[in-house]
């Protein structure tokens, strides 16, 4: 995957793991069960809206709080292509690496685009491209190493591929 483009959800600072996929849920690993309540507790209708391909635009520190895996895997099952964000808690960004979740650092995309924006992304260059206001910002591009990691859908599927 080296593109993504969809509809944004947009959220503010702090999105913790705990909204993410409240705790409740976690006697489940399963990916399509956490996907349906994803978000619930801070968007309780984002399962019911989004769609294959969109795309969360948060601002600062998106993912932090507990280092539970759950929290990138429902993104990811829940259909969502790519996260954007000012900044990433570093547990979190390491975990969406790991099983293939796109995420994009880029401080001017997680302040102007908007809730409902349709949005595309290139991940081999980093080009964040607004549809909705014609507005480009210049995100930060995946490492050749990360990209093939999320190419492969997760470092266990990459590990698999390369042996």
């Amino acid at each position: 995957m080296e593109s993504a483009k969809g509809k944004v959800y947009k959220y503010g600072d702090n999105v913790d793991t705990d909204v993410i996929i409240p705790a409740r849920y976690l006697n489940s690993s399963d990916p399509a069960e956490l996907a349906t309540h994803c978000m619930e507790d801070i968007d309780k209708d984002f399962v019911k809206k989004v769609q294959k391909g969109d795309i969360i635009v948060a601002r600062k520190n998106f993912g932090c709080g507990s280092s539970r895996e759950h929290a990138p895997i429902a993104i990811k099952a829940s259909g969502v292509s790519c996260v954007i964000a000012e900044t990433f808690a570093r547990i979190f960004y390491r975990n969406s690496i790991n099983i293939g979740l796109p995420i994009i650092e880029c401080k001017e995309a997680s302040e102007e685009i908007a809730d409902g924006d349709e949005v595309e992304v290139d991940f081999e260059s980093g080009l964040i491209e607004d549809l909705t206001t014609g507005k480009s910002y210049e995100g930060q591009s995946f490492p050749p190493f990360m990209q093939k990691l999320i190419d492969a859908g997760g470092l266990v599927n990459y590990i698999n591929e390369e042996h």
